[in-house]
């Protein structure tokens, strides 16, 4: 275990880790992901917060990141020397590749061979990192993504594959352990990527991956007795798995010492304030507030149609209520929320560090200084799927578990327009027979998230004899393979009948159901 400066405690699961430098790639993340799946802990830090993480983390290898830059021009990102001299493993990837060139004596220029998307690879010798992979010869797909090239390589290395457009699309220092690869073979699109990184963490690193959820679970409630000792610890419930999965494994680490609070804004689908209550009072035994609030926050929604608007308002009215009933209890020493590690990684820049906004599950600025708590945040080194596990690791109910994604602002953002009581009564039967519908067909775990919207359109139908004027349904559901990118899921003709035979034929208000097939980030998936 290796000490945090910070708090004086233990960091959960790092026995054995990866460091991973980062440079700015947009897919950075996954990077950390594949690692993780090779059962390995990584972190990863901006290039400029390294120093500090070798010494907190001591880690038994390094990985260089892509990024934006380019290594010709001055002042842009470097890696550590020490990366270099400490005789750690190290793998560059992209741009992490010709810094590691540039910085070791070999040269870098722009090309106009520039290569961005799928390309061919073909292997010219035999390589620990290519070891049980690829043999010479093969010529193997995989993703690219730049414009500068390697044309001259530092004492020692050789070039292990080339590409069309990169005759140093993978080399190697097998002697010194230092690797590098001008594809990125932490996306997708490469498909034996991850078998690649495993082959540099566990075969080239030496590293056991040990690292597992049970082992998360243990060691990090050893870290929150530490961090809390006697103390009281709060947790704003939201009703989604990131704040029920915090909640409960604090829970099992201080027992009483945690109240947690769900503010019941009515925003929510059908039943689900129910089951949460169910959940945490009946289940787990949680000392569990559930303020009613609906009232308070549909009033001061009324009239209310600008999306930022809504979330601000939503997220006011959050901290207000919260406020209200921390004071009720009597005070608290330490707040809890689902941080999670993309939450922590988006939240450090290379030029301001970290952020000093709390987040909250509302995504509007978080909790005031005022409350002067400070924070418990169990999750903050784990990805979505990683919250998952650790949930059914504590034995969550799967229908819990494994539910899509629902905003902190709820059906407020599935209502363009004002939102009423009538409208959150349709939009809720919608919900409930579009995704019954999908369950139905075997398709829910399928997808990454499906949820319906009522448009703020009205048309004009008939239904039997008689003509109606009601509104427009939308329906959406998108695939995500990394988490990083979606596409629309490819519904069959039969299912989407169904799902719209059923809106219209049960849910008074609705004439007719279309499909949205845009293509757009997960996170960027809501209506608003």
């Amino acid at each position: 275990m290796t000490a945090n400066p910070e708090t004086g405690t233990t960091e959960p699961g790092m026995t054995e880790n990866v460091l991973i430098i980062d440079f700015g790639s947009q897919v950075t993340q996954l990077i950390a992901r594949r690692v993780r799946e090779a059962g390995v802990y990584s972190e990863i830090v901006p290039f400029n917060k390294a120093e500090e993480a070798l010494q907190r983390l001591q880690p038994k290898a390094v990985i260089l990141s892509g990024g934006p830059a380019s290594v010709t021009e001055m002042g842009t990102p470097r890696a550590p020397d020490w990366v270099f001299e400490t005789g750690l493993p190290v793998l560059g990837i992209c741009y992490g590749e010709q810094t590691m060139v540039e910085q070791l004596g070999g040269s870098v220029e722009g090309s106009e061979h520039r290569e961005f998307g799928r390309a061919e690879l073909e292997v010219k010798k035999p390589s620990a990192l290519f070891d049980g992979i690829w043999s010479p010869g093969d010529k193997p797909q995989v993703w690219m993504s730049h414009g500068d090239r390697v044309t001259q390589l530092p004492d020692g290395f050789e070039v292990i594959a080339v590409s069309a457009g990169a005759p140093f699309a993978a080399i190697a220092d097998e002697a010194r352990k230092m690797y590098a690869v001008q594809f990125h073979p932490e996306v997708v699109h490469t498909p034996d990527g991850a078998r690649l990184l495993n082959n540099f963490v566990r075969k080239i690193g030496g590293l056991s991956g040990d690292w597992t959820m049970a082992h998360f679970r243990s060691t990090e409630i050893a870290r929150i007795r530490a961090q809390v000792g006697e103390g009281k610890v709060i947790c704003g419930l939201s009703g989604g798995v990131d704040s029920a999965v915090a909640a409960v494994l604090i829970h099992e680490a201080i027992g009483e010492q945690l109240t947690c609070i769900f503010v019941d804004h009515g925003l929510m689908r059908m039943g689900e304030a129910d089951e949460v209550v169910t959940l945490f009072r009946e289940h787990y035994k949680i000392p569990l507030v559930h303020v009613n609030a609906q009232d308070k926050f549909l009033g001061e929604l009324t009239g209310v149609s600008d999306p930022e608007q809504k979330r601000k308002t939503i997220g006011r009215l959050f901290i207000e209520v919260f406020e209200e009933e921390a004071a009720k209890l009597g005070g608290a020493d330490f707040l809890a929320q689902g941080t999670l590690y993309p939450d922590v990684i988006e939240s450090v820049s290379f030029d301001g560090g970290p952020s000093v906004t709390i987040k909250s599950h509302h995504n509007v600025g978080g909790l005031p200084e005022r409350m002067d708590l400070k924070l418990v945040e169990p999750l903050r080194e784990l990805f979505k799927d990683e919250v998952r596990v650790l949930g059914r690791e504590l034995g969550l109910p799967e229908t819990f578990v494994g539910r899509h994604p629902f905003p902190g602002p709820g059906l407020a953002i599935r209502i363009p327009g004002e939102i009423t009581p009538e409208k959150l009564n349709i939009l809720r039967k919608a919900d409930v027979i579009y995704l019954d519908e999908i369950r139905k067909a075997g398709l829910y775990d399928e997808i990454w998230q499906a949820f319906a919207v009522l448009l703020p359109v009205r048309t004009v139908g008939v239904m039997g004899d008689a003509r109606t004027y009601d509104h427009v349904c939308a329906i959406r559901a998108v695939t995500s393979t990394d988490g990083m990118t979606a596409d629309y899921f490819p519904f069959d003709h039969a299912v989407l009948g169904r799902i719209a035979t059923r809106m219209i034929n049960e849910v008074d208000g609705i004439n007719r159901v279309v499909y949205d097939i845009t293509s757009k980030p997960p996170g960027t998936i809501e209506w608003e």
